[in-house]
């Protein structure tokens, strides 16, 4: 009978601490919503939350991509944007000095389109986080390289900067090279110089040679336009891209959820019946406990 009891007793003390560690257990995952603390939990579901977690935050680089990509496609943006408002004040001047104009107005526009020169070259070395957008990928030296005469004005600008453009992730497939091209860096170059030509006229007052100076510079005009529409689309392509990709996150974030976050109401339900469960087993322990020596001798 001894060993009988012993038995027992043992065999309800384990259950005690069964129920007990099931009960702590349970009451953790009230108190902080998760049902996964350690592997073992069940492994299954570690794993896939890993690899959940994992794709969050290859999501989350593709975002901050997408704000550096937005970044200098605004920046290439105003940058261009500036050359078009001088473009569109060269325009009115090379007009005005193509009509009856004398020395003293001549003059004049000429001063004005030698500080529209200097202008479109400080904008033409536009920079964003110090890195120059209009160089390709040389961004570490100023793109745009001008000659000058004993004057200090500006006789020529030549590229110092390359066709290579920078291509940024938006997702495993996809990316996009938010500054300019080889090609119209090599306009802006062109843009320049026409600006030279146009002041270089007036301060002669050569009306060839502004009349060929403002030719130019309208079919700049229009390199201007196409360049600036070609990144209104950049720039609504990778707006596109951080709404997917913010979705995406979110997703992954409820599937996340779902694998790590425990039902609360489900597991008040079943502590409850774990503390039932842990009471019961203490009041059978007592009773047992109260079993003497002497109730096996009789």
């Amino acid at each position: 009978m001894r060993v009988i009891t012993n038995t027992v007793s043992a065999n309800i003390l384990q259950q005690i601490q069964q129920l007990s560690t099931q009960q702590a257990k349970l009451q953790t995952q009230v108190a902080t919503g998760q049902k996964l603390f350690q592997p073992e939990d069940d492994p299954a579901a570690v794993g896939r939350i890993l690899n959940l977690e994992s794709e969050r935050r290859q999501v989350a680089q593709y975002g901050r991509n997408a704000v550096r990509a937005l970044e200098l496609s605004q920046s290439s943006f105003a940058g261009l944007q500036g050359l078009k408002k001088v473009s569109d004040r060269a325009t009115e001047l090379g007009t005005l000095g193509g009509g009856m104009s004398g020395p003293a107005a001549y003059t004049a526009y000429a001063s004005e389109t030698n500080q529209l020169v200097e202008q479109a070259l400080e904008l033409a070395n536009t920079r964003s986080r110090n890195d120059y957008i209009f160089g390709g990928t040389a961004v570490g030296t100023p793109p745009f390289v001008a000659a000058r005469n004993a004057q200090g004005q500006i006789t020529g600008v030549t590229y110092a900067g390359n066709s290579a453009g920078a291509s940024i992730p938006l997702s495993e497939t996809s990316g996009i090279t938010p500054t300019t091209g080889g090609t119209t860096n090599a306009q802006l170059r062109d843009f320049i110089n026409s600006l030279v030509a146009l002041r270089d006229g007036l301060t002669a007052g050569n009306s060839p040679a502004i009349s060929s100076a403002q030719q130019s510079l309208l079919t700049h005009e229009n390199e201007l336009v196409s360049a600036l529409a070609e990144h209104g689309g950049i720039q609504t392509r990778i707006e596109a891209a951080q709404v997917a990709q913010r979705d995406r996150g979110d997703d992954l974030g409820k599937l996340v959820s779902g694998e790590a976050d425990t039902d609360i109401p489900t597991t008040i339900v079943k502590l409850n019946q774990a503390q039932l469960a842990y009471q019961a087993a203490l009041q059978s322990a007592a009773n047992i406990m109260k079993i003497s020596l002497l109730d096996y001798l009789h």
